[in-house]
């Protein structure tokens, strides 16, 4: 696959982060230097994605699990290998990350794992949360500034899902896709 639009120079991508106070680690990233051709779209998208990331309320295994269902029912080989790290460093054991490929049929996963799952999987078909899944998520998700956190998490990976799938935004060669098990979703051809 050809990445459609150029990345920016590593100097230029560290330049823009500088001036919008990120992280340099963030600022070499693939999708950084990507959307970083537009400077003030990557301030407000990548302000956001720090936000999620680093100064979330929202609880971080629910949030991975949600982004790794994402990945993996969009095709999204970037997000599902990026987050693939994101959600092992977090402490995830790598078989409740695999279960969201068919959460359904898992036995790994908590009442508070499925009750996002079936929202975002909702979301994922185009719908809105239905009364019946959102009451099964604020079972769990009590704090009305978490609840509103989870449906923007949940926008903003399925954004960024889209930017890396349409855009064809390369992974870091060094990095094994679909981990751990190289399988990818069915949905990663289309």
């Amino acid at each position: 696959m050809t990445l459609r639009v150029p990345m920016v120079s590593p100097e230029r991508a560290r330049d823009l982060g500088n001036a919008m106070g990120m992280p340099a680690r963030r600022t070499q990233s693939e999708a950084f230097r990507v959307v970083a051709n537009n400077p003030g779209v990557a301030r407000v998208a990548f302000s956001q994605l720090m936000q999620l990331l680093e100064n979330n309320t929202f609880d971080t295994r629910l949030r991975e699990l949600m982004i790794m269902r994402i990945g993996w029912v969009t095709g999204s080989a970037y997000e599902w290998t990026q987050h693939w790290r994101v959600a092992a460093v977090a402490g995830i054991p790598a078989e409740d990350i695999l279960a969201v490929r068919d959460w359904r049929a898992s036995d790994r996963l908590t009442p508070a794992d499925r009750a996002i799952l079936a929202a975002t999987d909702e979301c994922l078909d185009g719908k809105s949360i239905s009364d019946e899944a959102w009451a099964e998520v604020i079972k769990y998700v009590t704090d009305p500034g978490e609840q509103v956190e989870f449906v923007i998490a949940m926008g903003n990976w399925m954004a960024f899902s889209l930017l890396f799938r349409n855009l064809r935004i390369p992974l870091t060669p060094e990095l094994t896709i679909w981990p751990p098990d190289g399988v990818p979703s069915p949905s990663a051809n289309g």
